[in-house]
């Protein structure tokens, strides 16, 4: 599966932004521990978390695949043939659930 190229950028820039903020916070802390930078930075870490959810979940190529009416004629025309040389239909039809459970992944 490939990851698009503007996904793979901005998950880039978030963990950079990840790694400067947890060095500020340690700077910013000896520093003199000035709750307000803390405080800042804390949020902007927190925002680049955020826009990485978003972005991976508004990003993802997963897609349901589309119900095709020809395929499942297709399908529907070997399950006869079978059933015609001498198959059981009931189990034919249990083969097909099941594959289509693989299929899913369930």
């Amino acid at each position: 599966m490939s990851i698009p190229r503007s996904l793979r950028v901005i998950r880039i820039v978030c963990a950079a932004t990840f790694v400067a903020s947890i060095a500020g916070l340690i700077i910013s802390s000896i520093a003199g521990n000035n709750a307000g930078w803390v405080i800042t930075i804390g949020l902007i870490a927190v925002a680049a978390a955020v826009i990485l959810m978003i972005a991976s979940l508004v990003g993802s190529t997963l897609r349901n695949p589309e119900f095709s009416d020809a395929r499942a004629e297709e399908v529907e025309r070997i399950v006869t043939r079978l059933v015609a040389s001498g198959a059981d239909e009931n189990e034919i039809r249990d083969l097909v659930r099941a594959s289509v459970q693989l299929g899913k992944g369930l």
